[in-house]
């Protein structure tokens, strides 16, 4: 979606003001993926005057369209794709003690339907990476590659060894899974339960080593000015020009075409769109027995079904995308997604009135020819170019790159600026926990001493649910929400209140409606975001960022329109009657009558 007729009637943004009141630093980061965003606080932790721009909001690109997972890529061992594998596996294992608050532990399993398919076809693709006739993987093949997952998995007993049985204990466990299911081999990788939110726990940490670290959402680069890059403000539709030592480029999808809006053609990007729904289904839920259900599909396509925030979600897909194209998903990719639940759970009712979400988003896959969708390397590589006509500035291009490995690859980043910069890292990430990561109580007794040392002033039912929400960060929430005025439950939503909203508009970088409804909270997510409780966010936002009606009004219609075409969520635009007004109508209609 366009931010061009955004609305413009705010003054000048504090986090654009610290970036104008001194336009230049050592290294310039477009793009606040998570990439971007990692590389931004490795950066600020080595004392780096660094700044990092994005046209949109944090993590709202490739980033907010992740199937949430943290995993290891069992199947990119049949790519051959070793080196990723190890490394993914070695992220995974370590983001669940950096950041245990969002990251969570996930059983994943594989339903096998036979015992030796697939061993002919399987190395022909290996060698080839062509598709060639879909072929299902057996029990056999399986076994090989979760041995090979397993030796780079373990790490220290973070998580267990994978597991077959046999159709027996497979359908006391599965009791909804295809009757004819032989096997099933479970292994574990992690759940992401709100990228969103640790995105901004990282954004929060660089900021925090100091004013060296520098940031602005909803600013783009437009193009090159000498050494440096002539950005604007989409809100204001202000432009000004911020040099730098170093250009980093970490727009993902997006990396060819920001590369020509500062003057060097690259050809390096050819994503492809993978699509999710979320399904408000309790016997599918249920049928997940508290973990994922993953299979390759027969055209090769990876299918996952696991429950995630109290609903069940489904995806993906994988299709050749254009990257200057919104991304949707599309009615012919729900029919998909059904089809490929009653494959699976052929017994379970699922139907478009039970989608509660959906969304859709372009992977920053490197380019790939003819190579089959599914082949191409997850993998990610740095390149250096020329700035523009600059002798001075230089510049780095990220091609990849995946959620699991933004914290090593951050690193690597980082450690290429650095080299270009002439210095040498002073702090490592490795072990430095993330946000509400930073001493958080990893068993269920540690976290209810937590909240009960940190409940005096509002009791432990709430601060629970802050924790829930915030990690060990819930003790800063709390702190606010104790010297906010008047901070009352919402009616629409009693476990958020006006203070923690008003805390989430003007701590976390909020400048859009769009942004609260679906990033700052999950409430859309989840299927919750009914009129009333976007009402009554939109009116507490407004009130806490200081927006005119006409404010109130513009951003009401963007996000409207933002859940109807991105999401599938259809709610008014229209602010409700104010009580005054709708007092008078009913006086009106009294009289009438």
């Amino acid at each position: 979606m366009s931010t061009e007729n955004t609305p413009v009637d705010a003054q000048t943004r504090a986090d654009v003001q610290s970036i104008l009141d001194r336009p230049s630093a050592q290294v310039l980061i477009i793009g606040a993926g998570i990439n971007g965003i990692g590389t931004f606080r490795d950066l600020a932790l080595q004392g780096v005057d660094v700044v990092l721009v994005e046209r949109g909001d944090y993590a709202s690109g490739a980033s907010s369209a992740s199937s949430h997972m943290i995993h290891g890529g069992v199947r990119y061992l049949e790519n051959g794709e070793f080196r990723l594998v190890k490394e993914s596996v070695q992220e995974r294992n370590r983001l669940m003690k950096l950041a245990p608050h969002y990251v969570k532990p996930l059983p994943t399993t594989i339903p096998i339907f036979s015992t030796f398919s697939g061993i002919v076809s399987a190395p022909l693709r290996f060698l080839t990476h062509k598709q060639g006739k879909p072929k299902e993987r057996g029990a056999a093949l399986i076994k090989l590659g979760l041995t090979g997952y397993d030796s780079f998995s373990r790490d220290g007993g973070t998580v267990p060894r994978h597991r077959f049985v046999g159709h027996k204990k497979t359908m006391q466990k599965f009791p909804k899974l295809r009757p004819d299911v032989k096997y099933t081999a479970t292994y574990y990788d992690a759940a992401v339960e709100n990228p969103e939110r640790l995105a901004l726990d990282l954004v929060q940490d660089a900021l925090a080593t100091g004013s060296h670290a520098r940031t602005a959402n909803y600013v783009e680069a437009i193009g090159a000015d000498g050494d440096g890059v002539l950005l604007r403000d989409t809100l204001t539709g202000r432009t000004f020009t911020v040099t730098a030592d170093v250009v980093v480029n970490t727009t993902g999808p997006w990396t060819d075409e920001t590369n020509r809006a500062l003057g060097e053609a690259t050809q390096w990007m050819g994503g492809t769109k993978g699509s999710h729904i979320v399904l408000d289904n309790q016997e599918l839920f249920d049928a997940c027995a508290g973990g994922e259900v993953f299979f390759e599909n027969n055209d090769g396509r990876i299918v996952l079904i696991y429950p995630l925030n109290g609903r069940v979600l489904v995806g993906t897909t994988d299709l050749e995308a254009d990257v200057n194209e919104p991304s949707v998903c599309t009615e012919e990719e729900v029919d998909y997604f059904f089809a490929l639940v009653k494959h699976v759970f052929p017994t379970i009712h699922v139907g478009r009135e039970q989608i509660v979400y959906r969304y859709a988003g372009i992977r920053p896959l490197p380019g790939h020819g003819d190579t089959a969708p599914g082949f191409v390397s997850r993998d990610y590589r740095i390149e250096q170019t020329p700035f523009a006509k600059s002798t001075k500035t230089k510049q780095l291009s990220l091609v990849g790159g995946k959620w699991t490995t933004f914290r090593a690859l951050s690193e690597h980043l980082a450690n290429d600026t650095l080299a270009l910069l002439g210095k040498t890292r002073t702090v490592q990430t490795t072990e430095l926990q993330i946000g509400g990561g930073k001493g958080y109580p990893t068993t269920a007794s540690g976290q209810s001493q937590w909240v009960k040392r940190h409940a005096d002033a509002l009791g432990e039912a709430r601060m629970r649910d802050l924790f829930q929400r915030y990690g060990t960060k819930a003790a800063e929430v709390a702190e606010f929400l104790a010297s906010s005025e008047g901070d009352a439950p919402l009616a629409s939503l009693p476990h958020y209140s006006t203070g923690e909203i008003a805390y989430m508009a003007t701590r976390e970088h909020t400048v859009h409606l769009a942004d609260m409804v679906l990033r700052r909270t999950i409430v859309a997510f989840v299927g919750g975001l009914t009129q009333p409780v976007f009402d009554e966010l939109a009116s507490v936002t407004a009130s806490a960022l200081g927006w005119s009606d006409a404010r109130l009004a513009d951003e009401r219609a963007l996000a409207v329109e933002t859940l109807r075409f991105l999401h599938g969520i259809e709610l008014e635009a229209a602010a409700p009657a104010t009580a005054p007004a709708r007092n008078a109508e009913k006086a009106t209609a009294a009289s009438a009558a």
